[in-house]
């Protein structure tokens, strides 16, 4: 018998850049939707959601259907033979940037990434750092050249966002379009608004 490849599961990495509030508001769209979350956080993501939300990392990792420790380099996310639609890192560190550019992974988070470019799926990388230097730049330029996708969280004020909500969501929403999912979050653009 024949079996459909998994393609209702996404690994998600939560890194301790800050804006892991968009991490966490994947989460619970992908928990909405039905689409099995894969959730590794790295132990500095651990450290910033304590810093910038009221979640706990209990609660936190409760919104995915199965998490995994960052030192469990064994874990199903860490093979190719996994199916997956692919990956989202949101927010992206530049450490973790880094060790997927050079493809010198040290956590599962690095190495699900990297399994992710060997098996040519979707990889969406939302890095969460300003100004940028040249390091960073080529690190990106790098990960765009392997197959990934670079998508820092730039609000779309076309939308006329209210609320901080609404911005969160806007980009949330514009990752999950790149893995053809959508979870209602994003303010169509439909052409020039009426005056």
């Amino acid at each position: 018998m024949i079996r459909p490849p998994a393609q209702r599961r996404l690994v998600v990495g939560i890194t301790g850049a800050s804006g892991v509030i968009y991490g966490i508001r994947l989460l619970e769209a992908l928990q909405q939707s039905g689409i099995e979350s894969h959730l590794v956080l790295s132990r500095a993501a651990e450290m910033t959601i304590a810093y910038e939300t009221q979640y706990s990392i209990k609660d936190v990792k409760a919104l995915a259907h199965t998490t995994y420790a960052v030192a469990d380099i064994g874990a199903a996310i860490s093979s190719g033979s996994f199916q997956t639609l692919g990956m989202a890192i949101v927010p992206c560190s530049m450490k973790t940037l880094a060790e997927i550019a050079t493809g010198v992974t040290t956590t599962l988070l690095s190495r699900a990434a990297d399994v992710t470019l060997k098996e040519r799926r979707r990889l969406v990388l939302v890095p969460r750092e300003t100004p940028l230097h040249l390091g960073h730049l080529r690190n990106m330029t790098a990960v765009t050249e392997m197959g990934a996708i670079v998508a820092p969280p730039m609000p779309g004020f076309y939308a006329m966002p209210q609320t901080l909500d609404d911005l969160i969501g806007h980009t949330v929403g514009r990752v999950l379009d790149l893995f053809g999912l959508d979870a209602g979050l994003v303010k169509r653009w439909t052409g020039k608004p009426a005056k």
